[in-house]
């Protein structure tokens, strides 16, 4: 099973969030290429192990030609220049093979899909489950070393079914998912939410895919086998047009605090 991302510890992933590529076509290809690397590089020293390079093009229907590609060169080219980095993808088109190619051409070592199993309504309207052509293509490229993260009942959808989600989490479990992603309303919601999944027989990895800070990652590391963080190590003076948005000293209290944890 393609568990190395939980083979060693409990994993930090920090999600390096892109600009928008539709509403940023002002920005050249050499820009994104700066950004994605000088990030990462902040990242690597903190001593976080694991990046998850976040696409946030929104559509409605599949990933743009253009979001495939430079999201692929761009992996491509944080696997050359911050090698002791392991990579995860993610893109925000609902794309049944997208983040798994970009996974396979990059080298990444998992992706993240927000709508697994079920159905969700989004900002970009309705949404199915992903899981039966994910799992399907990872078999014909003989990649099941990239491992598929499944967001249960994701914080930024509303669920079309009523099932609840330690049965949502047992279906993605089911249907191939190698971990699964919790994200309450609140970090005491969060925490609720992975009790009752656990209490379902749910064994497979837990991450929490967001509200996680230096002060509360104590707790997180207790109830989940592995955290995803971004928004708490960001530049509070950073501006929009700055290539480093992430806070070094941020992100080494953070690890700092799961050393304490650990």
């Amino acid at each position: 099973m393609p568990l190395k991302l939980f083979d060693l510890h409990k994993p930090v992933i920090a999600a390096l969030h892109l600009p928008d590529f539709a509403l940023n076509r002002h920005l050249s290809v050499a820009w994104y290429e700066d950004y994605a690397v000088a990030n990462a590089r902040v990242f690597a020293e903190a001593g976080i192990p694991w990046i998850k390079l976040q696409d946030q093009t929104k559509t409605a229907g599949l990933a743009a030609p253009d979001t495939l590609t430079l999201m692929a060169s761009l992996g491509r080219l944080i696997r050359s220049e911050v090698p002791e980095l392991g990579l995860g993808i993610i893109v925000e088109a609902h794309d049944p093979n997208a983040a798994l190619c970009v996974a396979h051409a990059s080298g990444a070592d998992f992706i993240r899909l927000k709508v697994f199993v079920g159905g969700a309504m989004t900002a970009q309207g309705p949404r199915d489950g992903l899981s039966a052509e994910v799992v399907a293509m990872r078999a014909a490229l003989r990649r099941a070393d990239i491992a598929i993260l499944a967001d249960i009942h994701d914080r930024t959808a509303m669920p079309l079914s009523s099932e609840s989600q330690p049965f949502a989490a047992n279906w993605a479990v089911k249907s191939g998912a190698d971990g699964l992603v919790i994200t309450g309303a609140s970090f005491t919601d969060t925490l609720s939410r992975i009790n009752a999944v656990r209490d379902s027989g749910t064994r497979n990895p837990i991450l929490i895919g967001g509200g996680v800070t230096e002060n509360n990652v104590h707790e997180a590391m207790a109830a989940a086998d592995g955290v995803i963080v971004s928004s708490a190590l960001m530049r509070r003076d950073a501006a929009a047009e700055d290539v480093i948005q992430w806070d070094g000293d941020l992100c080494k209290r953070f690890m700092d605090a799961v050393g304490v944890a650990a």
